[in-house]
């Protein structure tokens, strides 16, 4: 008897580990390229470097998770719902931590607390997806709640160590973490191509679709652009009376070796500035513009044009538009 019960229990135990894993939806409600983007990958690399799933950059050493961000500040402030990827019971919760910019100096006030405000949502099969970063008095689930995918479990925020509004979401099946876009790969290795949908159900899949790199904010302004103008949304539209015409853009992603080409033409087509700028060394983000200023006689009526760019190896990998009619 003691025999048989052994064997049966080998046997659930089996059939628990073999469970196939969650369909992962978007864990935030926003349109990824748009109102949202992917920061940093899951990072391949067992050793000191990192590299994420499509042998890119788009990491940093040790970093077990995936990083979804807003554009701006001043997204995070109207509110951003981060909800669950999948049904499950919440395992663990946490609120009440501050949202605050962490730099190299802080760390050690998080210590133990570096995922901030968040959730822990339990799977079948000891599959667990954690949610990170959330903003503080924001969570709405409890330990031992039902969640539904889809479900909201509170909003994108800055607590724990984070140094932009984001959330982190980690794939966990047991103690082993998971890349959920390539949760089959061997350690150390990466792939040229897509390895496929990954975790992810196939409408999460085609909005996560790698890009290597990608322009974040864009636009005109009337005088040169500051980051924190940029991150609380409060910069000026040029008009007729303007001292100047500037177009800016701020990327993520960008490698050593890119060149970011800025460029601003008045009604006529004609050339008002452009400006080549080399990148020396992989960046997480960059922020640039370029300007005239106005003329004597004042701006000619009609539509200008800007252009932000980025080119790698001679070809155009990341490109955003936009019209000033004056």
């Amino acid at each position: 008897m003691r025999i048989a019960l052994l064997a049966s229990l080998a046997t659930l135990l089996t059939a628990a580990s073999s469970a196939a894993p969650p369909v992962l939806g978007l864990p935030i409600a926003c349109k990824p390229g748009s109102t949202c983007f992917v920061q940093q990958y899951f990072d391949h690399d067992p050793g000191p470097g990192a590299k994420d799933y499509r042998c890119g950059g788009r990491v940093y050493d040790g970093h077990d998770g995936v990083d979804i961000r807003l554009p701006s500040m001043a997204a995070q402030r109207r509110g951003v719902a981060v909800i669950a990827a999948a049904a499950g019971v919440v395992e663990g919760m946490r609120d009440g931590m501050d949202d605050v910019a962490i730099d190299d100096g802080d760390r050690a006030a998080i210590a133990g607390r570096e995922c901030g405000n968040g959730a822990v949502i339990r799977h079948d099969g000891g599959w667990r997806t954690q949610y990170c970063h959330l903003a503080k008095g924001s969570v709405v689930v409890r330990k031992g709640q039902t969640v539904a995918a889809g479900q909201k479990l509170g909003l994108v925020g800055l607590s724990g160590d984070t140094q932009f509004p984001h959330v982190h979401l980690s794939v966990r099946e047991g103690d082993a973490r998971i890349d959920p876009f390539a949760p089959t790969l061997a350690p150390g290795a990466c792939m040229a191509e897509s390895p496929g949908k990954g975790l992810w159900s196939p409408n999460a899949a085609a909005a996560l679709a790698y890009r290597s790199t990608e322009i974040i904010n864009f636009g005109f302004a009337d005088s040169p652009v500051a980051m924190t103008a940029l991150d609380d949304e409060t910069l000026h539209m040029p008009d007729a009376a303007s001292p100047a015409i500037v177009f800016y853009g701020r990327a993520i992603g960008l490698q050593g070796g890119d060149i970011v080409r800025v460029t601003v033409t008045g009604p006529d087509g004609a050339v008002l500035v452009r400006s080549d700028t080399p990148i020396e060394r992989a960046k997480a983000q960059w922020l640039s513009f370029a300007g005239d200023r106005r003329p004597s006689g004042g701006w000619p009526r009609g539509a200008y044009k800007g252009s932000w760019a980025v080119l790698r190896g001679g070809t155009v990998v990341a490109i955003k538009t936009a019209s000033l009619p004056l």
